[in-house]
């Protein structure tokens, strides 16, 4: 009995998830956790709040790469024909390098207000990615899929756009300090040794990179895990449209049921998602078109030259910050857009079960085409959840498959914005939003 004991108890624990075990419950970067590579770039980056005494360094760091390295070195650089005339303004040269530390340390303080809430409230990335005992209910493709989607996470989004703006960062670097001098703000005498210039400016050069990458890493971290978290519910989106592949008349009772309860789960799940990141979103919407426009006002009024050595700053700021905000909202509104594809592939699941309801073959024939082309109230939730019961026996299959139907037609939304959808309609309107401020804009510099 006991050998037999033993057998099972090691059966068990081999057939337990490597992505599921209870050991990566905690925070903590182990040699095998698929969620490494996120907790080592965390750590990197002074992100940790695991511990009292990291979150007081991930504070101080923040304050000194956000506010006060950008502040010192923007104020540190002048350039060469301006060096010894203290009075003379800048020109573009640094103007348009001060002008883009605005947007960019406004973006990263959104990222690191909205990092610090999921730290404070969901106390960890395995909760806040929904890979507790949520994802323990999900069929073992879409656990060994979105295994996957975290591995390529780095490589796929975070990288990608990452190395390309840091070629273009060191490049305009380069060009930038062999085109000025530096001078402490309040020592104006201090540095007039060439020997002790070249020292502060190499200092000062390092100083803006960390800076830049500390700053850039914040923001893109935060845009990664929400496309992250899209990528999820897709995953359980499809293993939902498999259900409907695979009913058959005679178990379409208990498969509507069992359909109700696994789309309860993931609207609710969406409307986390959409909690958690609203404030982000809105947050970067606006910050995003009032420098974009900002700078759009401020430069095309200029009078003085431009070229990628005076204005590469406001180049690398609006591709990172471009890229990473379109980022979220691809991921907000494919995901819209599948949840709003359930509602097709249930009635025509319906339809065929009307028509042929003694032949299997047509429902799975019939979906399987459709299949692979291609901010809720809580209350509304806790009525689903009240109602996720089993059907009575007296109704009838065809009742039940209408019912569910009428359900998925009022409960179609995916990330939602106060209760705006994302999706393409909201995009368009933004696009339109935003070109409207942009001819404005334009007419006035005209008009100047």
């Amino acid at each position: 009995m006991n050998e037999g004991e033993g057998e099972s108890e090691r059966q068990t624990t081999v057939v337990v998830p490597l992505l599921l075990s209870p050991s990566y419950a905690r925070c903590k970067s182990m040699l095998h956790d698929e969620l490494r590579s996120f907790r080592v770039c965390l750590k990197c980056c002074l992100l940790d709040h695991s511990s009292l005494r990291s979150a007081v360094l991930s504070f101080f760091a923040f304050f000194l790469l956000t506010f006060l390295l950008p502040l010192a070195t923007s104020f540190s650089i002048f350039p060469n024909n301006t060096a010894t005339t203290s009075t003379t303004p800048p020109p573009s040269l640094v103007t348009f390098n001060r002008l883009a530390q605005l947007p960019t340390s406004g973006l990263t303080t959104i990222a690191f207000i909205t990092l610090t809430a999921f730290f404070r409230r969901h106390g960890g990335l395995r909760k806040l990615l929904f890979l507790d005992d949520s994802l323990r209910r999900d069929s073992s493709l879409v656990r060994r899929r979105y295994t996957l989607e975290i591995d390529q996470a780095f490589r796929r989004h975070l990288a990608f756009i990452l190395l390309p703006s840091f070629s273009l960062e060191l490049t305009h670097k380069i060009l930038l300090f062999s085109s000025v001098h530096v001078r402490l703000p309040f020592f104006p005498d201090m540095l007039r040794n060439t020997n002790t210039n070249v020292s502060w400016k190499a200092l000062i050069f390092m100083f803006m990179l960390i800076s830049w990458i500390y700053r850039t890493v914040v923001f893109l971290l935060v845009c990664v895990l929400f496309r992250l978290t899209c990528e999820l519910q897709i995953l359980r989106f499809e293993g939902l449209y498999g259900m409907f592949r695979v009913e058959r008349s005679s178990e379409v009772q208990c498969g509507a049921e069992v359909i109700f309860q696994e789309h309860a789960r993931i609207k609710m799940q969406l409307f986390e998602t959409s909690h958690r990141y609203r404030g982000f979103i809105i947050g970067c919407m606006v910050a995003i078109t009032v420098s974009q426009l900002g700078a759009l006002l401020l430069v095309l009024s200029s009078k003085s030259p431009k070229d990628f050595c005076n204005s590469g700053d406001l180049l690398v700021c609006s591709v990172v910050q471009l890229s990473g905000f379109i980022m979220c909202l691809l991921g907000a509104a494919r995901i819209t857009h599948r949840a709003q594809k359930v509602v097709s592939i249930a009635s025509k699941w319906h339809m065929s079960m009307s028509c042929h309801p003694k032949r299997s073959k047509h429902v799975t024939d019939a979906i399987e085409d459709d299949v692979y082309t291609s901010d809720y109230d809580h209350h509304a939730y806790d009525a689903d959840a009240d109602a996720m019961q089993s059907f009575p026996e007296e109704v009838s299959a065809s009742s039940i498959r209408e019912a569910l139907v009428t359900y998925l037609q009022y409960n179609r939304g995916g990330i939602t914005l106060f209760g705006f959808a994302l999706d393409r309609g909201l995009l368009h309107t933004l696009f339109a939003f935003e070109m409207t401020l942009v001819l404005w804009i334009l007419s006035k510099v005209v008009v100047l």
